[in-house]
């Protein structure tokens, strides 16, 4: 067995594990720990727990230690100026004439490195605005591309329910989302109307594409015969959420009936047979 803590880098970031070193922790503790960008500020969300040595995929780090007032006010230090190195970096490049979108700015904790986020429609020859980045801040300089999403992730905002976006407020990793998942749940596909801020499929048409599909199931398919409480009727539709079948009955009037009070013509003849 391995003792493991969970700990977020950002409020709806993937979730990673150190070696809790013996540090006693509880959610919502800052911890220092160490990464490839230097020494980095991050919350504890998992307590320490012990874990079957075969789940761990590489080798833990040890935390560095549990953040001290000193660690907490260097960070707010180094945040108040990530929004001056932000607004730098997008005057040197609209001089530069670079096609290329600055998206946020982040120090680690001691401030020896500086990474800036961006988008591009393309791959940009940014050598030129590194140099003078490095020049004026006089620390490591990364500049990082980012896609649609995580452009979305980074700079927030609302969906088309009204609420945060998913990335910003719970969503830590991006699952793959499909036109299929659309369809299971007969929405419009109007891209206009299924599509989120970041301009690609909505990430919330996973969230209930399962549960459409198991409701659906239970549900006679378009077109075939069934027995209603009226008489012999074909389906013409249904609703998965209400568990709901609509038909039109020999009369050429549609009603809706719950899906229990609807059989098939299979299953009469199976039944009288059986009688």
């Amino acid at each position: 067995m391995t003792e493991v803590v969970g700990v977020r880098f950002k409020r709806a970031g993937k979730v990673y594990y150190f070696d809790p070193s013996g540090i006693e922790l509880n959610p919502g503790d800052w911890v220092v720990v160490e990464t490839g960008r230097g020494l980095e500020l991050v919350r504890v969300v998992i307590s320490p727990k012990q874990v079957l040595s075969s789940e761990i995929t590489e080798p833990l780090k040890p935390l560095v230690r549990k953040a001290n007032e000193e660690d907490i006010r260097q960070r707010g230090e180094f945040q108040g100026k990530e929004k001056e190195a932000l607004e730098q970096c997008e005057e040197m490049v609209a001089r530069l004439n670079l096609p290329m979108k600055m998206l946020s700015a982040e120090y680690n904790l001691e401030g020896t490195r500086l990474t800036l986020f961006f988008s591009a429609e393309g791959r940009v020859d940014f050598r030129d605005l590194l140099k003078e980045l490095t020049t004026i801040f006089k620390t490591r300089i990364e500049l990082r591309q980012v896609g649609p999403r995580d452009e979305a992730k980074l700079l927030g905002g609302i969906g088309r329910c009204g609420r945060p976006l998913c990335c910003t407020t719970y969503l830590s990793e991006f699952n793959p989302v499909t036109i299929r998942m659309a369809k299971e749940q007969a929405l419009p596909l109007n891209p206009m109307k299924i599509s989120g801020v970041c301009g690609r499929l909505l990430c919330c048409l996973s969230h209930e594409c399962d549960q459409y599909r198991i409701m659906k199931e239970k549900l006679p398919h378009i077109g075939q015969r069934v027995i209603t409480p009226m008489g012999v009727a074909a389906v013409v539709g249904g609703n998965p959420l209400k568990e709901t079948v609509v038909v039109q009955l020999e009369s050429q009037a549609t009603v809706e009936f719950p899906v229990e009070e609807v059989r098939s013509e299979e299953e009469r003849h199976f039944r009288e047979k059986g009688a």
